[in-house]
């Protein structure tokens, strides 16, 4: 079975394919950190506003990567990344739309069981590697506050929560810029 490549002048096929559609990377971009502002604007949103505006920005996301997926494609460059992601973003999207409070409690209690968990296993590797280093009280204070973590999640959801629309917006304006930032240099690729 033979297969051809389609051949760019001064490039690869990735770079041509996603400099053809710069645009769809800036609107992500500029989605991402509209998102992080409003979650920083207003530092009392509730975290079930924050799971429809998370919801609506995953759906936006999801098909915006969907549309560079097939829209970008030059063959037989493989996208399929890009469409899965694409996928599970309008996925995510539509159930956190659909169901924001189910969505909103399982987020916070899923992050802190996850924590409490995780500082749990890192406290019995720091035991078992006290015979081979040194100094493995780093790694069981970063266990403890893991499971500090956790617990304070899970018993008190509502700090928890607001912890996380802080990080989530801080991600999201960082991911933007760094997505928008991206599309300017693809643009000046263009072919």
């Amino acid at each position: 079975m033979s297969t051809t490549t389609v051949e760019y002048p001064g490039g690869t096929p990735m770079l041509h394919a996603l400099a053809r559609v710069w645009w769809l990377v800036l609107l992500r971009g500029i989605a991402s950190v509209i998102f992080g502002i409003l979650a920083f604007l207003w530092p009392g949103l509730t975290l079930l506003t924050l799971v429809v505006l998370y919801g609506a920005f995953a759906v936006a996301d999801g098909v915006l990567a969907l549309i560079a997926t097939f829209t970008g494609r030059a063959k037989p460059m493989p996208t399929w990344w890009l469409a899965v992601a694409g996928l599970a973003g309008v996925a995510s999207g539509l159930i956190a739309l659909i169901l924001p409070g189910l969505t909103a409690v399982v987020l916070v209690m899923l992050i802190g069981a996850w924590a409490l968990v995780h500082g749990v296993f890192e406290i019995v590797g720091a035991i078992k590697l006290r015979k081979e280093i040194d100094n493995e009280w780093w790694l069981i204070l970063a266990g403890v506050l893991s499971a500090l973590f956790g617990l304070v999640v899970l018993i008190a959801p509502g700090a928890g929560a607001l912890g996380l629309i802080w990080a989530i917006a801080a991600y999201s304006v960082a991911f933007g810029c760094m997505l928008i930032g991206l599309s300017f240099r693809l643009r000046r690729h263009r072919p």
